[in-house]
Parts: C-alpha cells; structure tokens; sequence
C-alpha cells in the first residue's frame, strides 16, 4: 500500500511515497545526497518515520554488510591482513557492550549531528555543552572538582539555552551553507573513527572508514529528516548489529 505526505521541504508542494514503500525511501535518500537539503521542519516521532527508521536502517545493514563480505573476501584471495584494529582487543564485557552500543551512539550523534538542524537552540547548546567538555578535560587533571563544576554549569546553561530557544527556526545562512556542513559532518563522522585502528599509514587507513562515511550519511538523513531520536536509534541498531556478530564470531571461534 502506497500514498502522499506533505514535507516541509517546499511547504505545500511537494510529495513523498508513504513509508510503506522501501524503494521510495531509499530514493528519497539518494536525491538528498545528490542535493543536501534542509527541512524547515522534522516529521518527528510518528508511525511514518518510525517505519522510514526501519527503512535507513535495512539498507545500512545492506550495504555495510556487503562491504564487509567484499573485504573479506578480498583480503582471502589477495592474502591481505587488514591493519590492527582496537576493537579486535575489547574483552567484550557486558559494561563494553553497553558503552559500544549505546553510549557510544549517543555521544557521537549529538557531536556530530546534534547541530544539523540549524536551530539556534541546537547550535548554540551544543557550543555550551562543548566549552564544558573541554573545560573538564583541561582542568580535570589539576583540578578535577573545578573541572566537574564547569562542565556542571554548561550542561545546566546548554538545557537553558535549548529551552529558551526553542521555538526559533534554523538560520538563513545555515539552510543555505547546509550541504557544505551535512558532508562536513558526515566526514568528519568517518574520520574519527580512525582512530579505532592502531596501525597503518592515513593513506592505507581512509578506505577502512568508507563504511562509516555511508553509515553517517543515512544517519545525517535520518537526522535532518526526522529528527535526532531517528539517527540515535539508527546508530544504536547499527553498533548492535556488529557487536553481535563479533561476539557471535567469537563464540564461535573458542
């Protein structure tokens, strides 16, 4: 069963394919690739986005899964050993699975994707947020209780700022300079996550975190389109899905 919405893209004008259809999802997430776009308005949490969620979140599988068979089967006939990785160290604790698949998620989409809506509200919270995160982090050594204090106030200042500011719409200059910021995001999203690998030249590592390039466009998507809640929970499948298949592997491997 297929029908219409409205988006808020052009107010009144344009239509989308009911959430019902996979395949008019998916291309609606190819023409914003094509054209980054911001909504003046989030869906927001109802039975369409959350079955659109659903959507993004099959074809990530999709697509990281068939990455991942490709390298596998590539390393095995070239004889490749893929670099060292961090992960592959992880005792993979019930506190190290929560961390990976649900704080970890939390934090990198409110870093990462938390501003893409434009949103004064959004924006500048998370620059309060931020200066007291760093402020934690420079003085918590000399100072751990200073440093617990200031982030303390930031985070009290960052729900202020959300909440006073909360109704006012994306500025004009940001809707305008989105694409610039959503492929910013999306490659910086891809970039930290070298991180992870303990080995290897930047140039042999940077196709390693094509996965998490893809992965962070469909979450900047999801962001942007319906809201936080969907790249959250997007991320969160994502990291589970791994993380059991991993621990899957290696239960299978004693």
């Amino acid at each position: 069963m297929t029908g219409t919405i409205t988006t808020p893209d052009t107010p009144g004008t344009e239509t989308r394919e009911f959430a019902g259809s996979t395949r008019g999802e998916w291309r609606s997430y190819l023409a914003f690739l094509r054209s980054p776009a911001l909504p003046a308005n989030v869906t927001g949490i109802s039975q369409f986005s959350l079955v659109a969620t659903l959507q993004m979140l099959v074809l990530d599988l999709l697509i990281i899964g068939g990455l991942i068979i490709c390298a596998m089967t590539a390393a095995a006939l070239l004889g490749f050993e893929p670099p060292a990785n961090a992960l592959d160290e992880l005792e993979w604790t019930p506190l190290i699975i929560i961390a990976v698949v649900l704080v970890a998620p939390i934090i990198e989409e409110i870093a990462f994707r938390g501003w893409l809506s434009g949103r004064p509200a959004a924006v500048l919270s998370l620059v309060v947020l931020g200066a007291g995160v760093a402020g934690l982090v420079l003085a918590g050594e000399a100072n751990p209780l200073a440093g617990s204090g200031l982030f303390f106030v930031s985070l009290l200042g960052a729900v202020l700022v959300a909440v006073l500011l909360r109704k006012q719409l994306p500025w004009g200059w940001f809707s305008r300079a989105f694409p610039l910021f959503f492929w910013i995001s999306t490659l910086a999203f891809a970039l930290v996550h070298l991180s992870n690998y303990t080995e290897g030249s930047l140039a042999t590592l940077l196709p390693f975190v094509i996965p998490q390039f893809i992965s962070g466009s469909i979450f900047g998507y999801a962001r942007v389109r319906y809201g936080l809640w969907s790249s959250i929970l997007l991320h969160i499948a994502h990291n589970g899905a791994l993380v059991a298949v991993i621990v899957t592997a290696i239960k299978f491997a004693v």
